[in-house]
């Protein structure tokens, strides 16, 4: 359905248990001590408890404005502890179903938490390179090692929680070693820590009193922490996860690479005996010296009671593992990798060189990298999907893996008529002919110098276009060639023609009709050209950002394009005028689509969301939501009943269109509500309509001018004709403006801010320029906004010179705004209109405060600043007393 998170629980190969959740990525995950209960952490924050009897949910809690990324559980699995990445650490009773308190004090996310089993106390540490202590009785954070450079990713607990090691982002794990202080009697307790004790509230105020580590503290009054050593990894990145088994004896660590590096703890018993031994040999070493060297100078060093077993080299990158030590010795790890595989393997501990062996290993039917690229047959029952190692074909039925065929990375594909074989384009910009009966790979082509961006089939199937990032758009042609190895002939594609162009090729597309084909280039805009002779058609420009994706509609009278700006606009394919522009997402547009025999479409975007359009009310109509990550691509069956979309969190999720009526204004509604409850401003993207442009608010306003103009000849030559004077019209547009004339339009603010009038007379189109100089003189003339049109005028003779000096009919504008414009800046010049600046006025304040006496111009920060200082003098002077 694509709400649900599914946590899949295996045994072997077959999975045991299934755990609906909610629509948002798992973050973490911890199961209760009795084995019977799993915790589960979210992206949005909150906390689901799941039975693994009945797989229903039991509890839920929430409490966090942020991703969860650690939770555990104590011993007894009454209380669980969960930390953030706001910073905060809550401790929850799982029986009564509430929060106990929430403790602060991290300055970053929390990456780890600790119960430990002999003291009511919590170790938590962060990505501020901190380790913190907190007694959960008095909810106060008392001691804080700082002995770490970097953050501190993991922390695990050994030798009966006598020591804590952790791990951060270099290659040394520290020891630290931990000795527990019998507590003083309360009478004994300084005062300040009794009122701290009997406070209700949570650890505001502890950061004053933890900074460092003295003997005479009262906070060593219940634990000391000690560091006694290193041990040093093989990996030199920062460590992702550290962990023990459950009996404490087995350590082990990983990295941001594919080795699992695997310790072993001695206990007490094993250390003592080691001793004695290396006593015997320091004895028998020095039975033939003089002077003997006392036992007490042989030491064991942290490597003797932390010896390395192993290293366990996986398939691909760790992401996380767990591991259970059986009674006879033999170690059983478990290993979720980067690729979506977990790996299963066995260690004898008690053999002489222990090696792991991989036991077993599950995979799905699935990709190993994101899916670039998908594509619906012509009867909708199979899938396309193709990423950088293999081309997958799906039922979409049963949403089983039907046929996987290895190939190069690939970028865009298509069925070929029939539904028998299926062309691939790569990034090496070869492609590649694929037959799906036996799953083989027919013929690979040299298509482009570049990758293969895009491929379109055409309307009567005969052939495709492809675009590439050579600069070349390929027309391709499917022909029957006779086969070596065989009597039959076979399917092959033949290079008919090619169109060169100045920029990469992004996306093609051809019209319904196959009359017009649709060309995306880098430098933002799109090409419409003739087929049959290639001639240029149309251009569309107004993205600020080159176009990634586009479609035309069914009847061929729209082409709606996506760029990497989040915008999409909407244009009219018979005289290429953009209709409207919407603000589709809040990151890169990647693909979109319409729907067959209407004027709906869909878009894709990199900030996970899948959206669908109204082309005609341009509006948005609903939101998919349940992609975690970006969505490179998706694809509409030929019918319009299905939808499939492929995103970085190494899914493909199919949605299916149903029946019930789809109310806009609901929908809505039940955005508010969530946005309210959130206690955010409502997603304005929902229905919203972007803005137009400076730009486009020019050319609307130009061809609004255009067109009064026209009225306005076609009116006096009636007037003359009719010997009289009859009413003009006047146009609603400028009666809104307060009844302005015809050459008020456009006024100079058309343009919109200042800062963006370089950006708007960037992509104004040269048409515009003539009609936008003559008004030009116009404006100067009358002496309104002269720096402004100055402004604008010198940018569009820079940007358009060749083109304005070329034309012949714009010499006598040039000549005009030459004469208009020196005149007028002279005149600005002598009245002092222009000149003024920040010396200027700082003279005249400097003599208005001499003349009056008085303090001009008194700037208020600087009395906010002397309050501040002095509330914050106030403050740490009540901290010192405390």
């Amino acid at each position: 359905t694509g709400k649900l998170f599914l946590i899949e629980l295996v045994t072997g190969s077959s999975t045991v248990l299934i755990l609906k959740g909610l629509k948002q990525e798992v973050s973490c995950l911890c199961p209760s001590p009795d084995g019977l209960h799993l915790a589960v952490g979210y992206e949005d924050g909150s906390i689901r408890v799941f039975s693994l009897l009945s797989g229903e949910t039991n509890i839920t809690f929430n409490g966090h404005k942020a991703a969860v990324t650690a939770l555990q559980y104590d011993h007894l699995g009454g209380r669980l502890v969960s930390g953030s990445k706001d910073t905060d650490v809550i401790v929850w009773d799982v029986i009564n179903e509430n929060g106990l308190y929430r403790l602060r004090g991290h300055k970053d996310a929390v990456t780890h938490v600790l119960f430990l089993k002999e003291k009511n106390l919590l170790v938590t540490s962060g990505k501020d390179a901190l380790v913190k202590w907190w007694d959960l009785d008095t909810q106060h954070c008392f001691k804080t090692l700082v002995g770490h450079r970097t953050e501190v990713w993991g922390m695990a607990l050994i030798s009966e929680e006598k020591r804590l090691i952790t791990g951060s982002g270099d290659s040394e794990l520290r020891v630290w070693d931990i000795t527990y202080i019998q507590e003083v009697k309360d009478s004994d307790e300084p005062e300040s820590k009794k009122s701290k004790g009997s406070s209700p509230g949570l650890e505001e105020n502890t950061e004053e009193n933890e900074s460092l580590e003295l003997d005479e503290c009262p906070e060593d009054r219940i634990v000391k922490c000690r560091k006694v050593g290193s041990i040093m990894r093989e990996g030199r990145d920062r460590v992702v996860t550290l962990a023990t088994d459950r009996t404490g004896k087995i350590l082990a660590c990983h990295g941001t690479d594919a080795v699992l590096e695997v310790f072993s703890v001695l206990s007490e018993e094993e250390v003592q005996k080691k001793l004695e031994k290396k006593m015997k040999k320091a004895k028998k070493k020095n039975k033939h010296n003089s002077e003997e060297e006392p036992e007490s100078s042989v030491e064991l060093s942290l490597q003797d009671e932390i010896q390395r077993v192993t290293n366990i080299r996986a398939s691909s990158k760790i992401k996380s593992f767990d591991m259970i030590l059986s009674p006879k010795g033999e170690l059983k790890i478990v290993l979720l990798l980067q690729n979506n595989i977990i790996e299963l393997y066995n260690l004898n501990l008690l053999a002489q060189v222990p090696q792991a062996v991989r036991a077993s290993k599950i995979t799905i039917g699935g990709h190993r990298t994101d899916v670039r690229t998908l594509a619906f047959s012509s009867d909708n029952i199979a899938i396309l999907s193709a990423a950088a190692e293999s081309v997958k074909i799906w039922n979409r039925s049963t949403l089983q893996c039907i046929r996987t065929m290895d190939c190069e990375y690939a970028l865009c594909s298509l069925f070929v008529p029939g539904d028998r074989q299926v062309v691939v384009g790569t990034k090496t910009g070869k492609l590649q002919l694929y037959d799906l009966a036996s799953g083989s790979l027919l013929e690979t082509v040299n298509a482009h110098d570049g990758a293969v961006w895009s491929i379109a089939l055409s309307t009567d199937q005969r052939g495709f276009v492809t675009g590439g990032a050579d600069k070349c758009v390929k027309f391709w042609e499917f022909e029957l060639v006779k086969d070596e190895s065989s009597i039959q002939k076979r399917l092959s594609v033949k290079h008919v023609r090619v169109l060169q162009l100045d920029e990469d090729v992004l996306c093609v597309r051809y019209s319904p009709n196959q009359k017009l084909l649709a060309v995306s280039l880098l430098d933002c805009t799109v090409k419409i050209f003739y087929v049959d002779t290639l001639k240029f058609f149309l251009s569309l420009y107004g993205h600020k950002l080159p176009v990634l994706c586009m479609d035309i509609s069914c009847d061929g009278t729209l082409i709606a394009t996506g760029s990497a700006d989040r915008n999409v606009k909407i244009w009219g394919l018979d005289f290429g005028d953009c209709h409207r522009s919407l603000f589709a997402h809040d990151d890169s547009v990647m693909y979109l689509q319409f729907v067959a025999k209407s004027h709906l479409f869909f878009t894709a975007g990199k900030d996970g969301k899948i959206k669908q359009w109204d082309a005609d009310k341009f509006e948005h109509i609903q939101t998919l939501e349940g992609h975690h990550q970006e969505v490179w691509c998706l694809a509409l069956s030929p019918n319009g009943d299905y939808v499939v979309s492929a995103s970085h969190d190494k899914s493909l999720r199919l949605w299916e269109r149903t029946r019930e009526p789809l109310v806009l204004e609901e929908e809505r509604e039940m955005v508010r509500v969530v946005c309210f409850c959130q206690r955010q401003l409502p997603d304005s993207s929902f229905g919203r309509v972007e803005e137009p442009g400076p730009a486009e608010r020019i050319m609307e306003a130009i061809e609004l001018y255009r067109e009064e103009m026209a009225k306005l000849k076609e009116h006096t030559a009636i007037c003359k004709a009719a010997g009289k004077e009859v009413p003009f019209p006047v146009n609603p547009i400028l009666r809104a403006y307060g009844n302005i004339t015809v050459s008020g339009m456009p006024r100079p603010q058309a343009v919109g801010h200042s800062h963006e009038l370089e950006e708007s007379l960037l992509v104004l189109p040269f048409s515009y320029v003539p009609d936008l100089l003559r008004l030009f003189n116009e404006y100067i003339h009358q002496g309104s906004e002269v720096e402004l049109l100055c402004r604008a005028l010198l940018f569009l003779l820079k940007i358009h010179f060749g083109q304005i000096t070329s034309n012949h009919m714009l010499v006598t504008v040039i000549e005009n705004l030459k004469k208009t414009t020196i005149s007028r800046v002279s005149e600005a010049r002598v009245s002092d209109v222009l000149g003024f600046n920040m010396a200027g006025l700082q003279f005249l304040k400097r003599e208005i405060e001499a003349k009056d006496e008085v303090t001009f111009f008194a700037d208020a920060t600087d009395r906010f600043e002397e309050k501040k200082k002095k509330r914050k003098k106030k403050e740490k002077m009540v901290l010192a007393v405390l």
